[in-house]
Formats: C-alpha cells, structure tokens, sequence
C-alpha cells in the first residue's frame, strides 16, 4: 500500500441535523482503500470507537462483517440505521472491551476521540466526565489497544486514523503520543500520511497508523 494518499474529505450521506455539529467521521473512501489492503471477503472487521458507523458500514459494503462499540445512544442507534446486521453494533465503553461477547477479528480500523493537552473532559467518555489529564488519556488509551490484541487474530491488522492537534497556538502531539503509547501493545509497522483537500485542527493531513499482532 503506499505510504501516501490524497483524499477529499467527503461523504456519501450527511448526517442527520442534531449530529451536524458533531460530524468528525473519516470518509467512507478512507476505510474502503484499507479493507480491500488488508481484508478478504467474510473477514471479521471491528471498530472500538464506531461513531456513526463509518467503518462497519463500509465492511458490510464489502462482504466483511462488521462489529463495533459506541458508548453513545444517539449515534449508537444512528449508527445501526445504516447497517444490515445492527445487532453487532453494541452499545458499551470500549475500555470494558473484553466484557463484551465479541468473535476473534482479522482487522480492525478507528479514530479514537481526540484530546489535547488542556482539555479537561475525558474524550473516552465522550466528553462526558472529567478525566485525569493528558497522560491518563493516553493510558486509557494504550489500555484499550492491548485489550484489543487478545480480540485480535495472530498475523491481524490494526490501524488508527489520528492526527496531530494544533489548536490556539498550542501543539499537542497526539498522533506521535498514540504511535508510541499503542506501539507498547502491538507492534508499529509504520503511517500512511493522507492529505485531504480540507481536514481540521490545524492541518490539512492526517496519519493512518498501521499496527499489527505478531
């Protein structure tokens, strides 16, 4: 796969009016150029952090089976709307993920929910609680990922859409704090930088981090 993609930032369907505000999906386009990378059809795919189900619906697209978890109701049913086996989208916290009866996956593609180095609300609760910091994020973070690993088939594939944060003249490292956070628990094969014609917290690029299970 090359190490480099131009994108438009855009999307086959628009979401409904109370989520326009929220609309911080990756392009369906996105997902559809790893799936076919990495995955056969009837491979298990999985998404800890589905949103508004961009991943699974683009595996059900693709003859894989989509599974995922979203601790939002809203977006949790949204989600399901989309999809044609909704039943494996559960409703959960994904730092709780070996809870929940989930099969062994093949390949799995998020973009968790970003924080910066400021922030106060814990993005793992979908800004919900206030959490304990930067760092504590990032090892809630790493937490999720090696829980994530026992999910995942020997030889799977793991990647994590993610970017760096600069937002009122301060810089978060986030994509570089999540390669070497989740590098502790999967083994880091390397980043595909994708340049999108529009994109957001500073930057007009992104990085898909690729991990695998050895």
């Amino acid at each position: 796969m090359k190490t480099f993609l131009r994108l438009d930032h855009t999307h086959p369907t628009s979401l409904p009016p109370e989520f326009v505000d929220d609309d911080v999906r990756y392009p369906e386009s996105l997902v559809l150029r790893f799936l076919e990378e990495y995955t056969q059809p009837g491979d298990q795919v999985f998404d800890p952090f589905a949103g508004f189900g961009t991943t699974l619906v683009a595996a059900e697209a693709l003859d894989r089976n989509g599974y995922g978890i979203e601790i939002d109701p809203a977006k949790l049913s949204y989600a399901r709307s989309r999809m044609h086996r909704p039943e494996r989208l559960l409703q959960g916290d994904a730092r709780q993920l070996l809870d929940y009866p989930l099969p062994r996956f093949t390949f799995a593609m998020t973009s968790p929910p970003f924080m910066t180095r400021d922030e106060v609300d814990n993005p793992l609760t979908d800004y919900r609680e206030r959490g304990h910091g930067y760092r504590a994020y990032l090892d809630e973070l790493r937490g999720i990922f090696a829980q994530l690993r026992q999910r995942m088939q020997l030889a799977g594939v793991v990647v994590v859409e993610v970017a760096n944060l600069k937002i009122g003249g301060m810089l978060t490292p986030l994509a570089w704090d999540v390669a070497e956070q989740i590098g502790r628990v999967l083994h880091f094969d390397g980043e595909v930088v994708v340049c999108w014609d529009r994109y957001g917290y500073g930057y007009d690029h992104s990085y898909c981090l690729v991990f695998s299970v050895i």
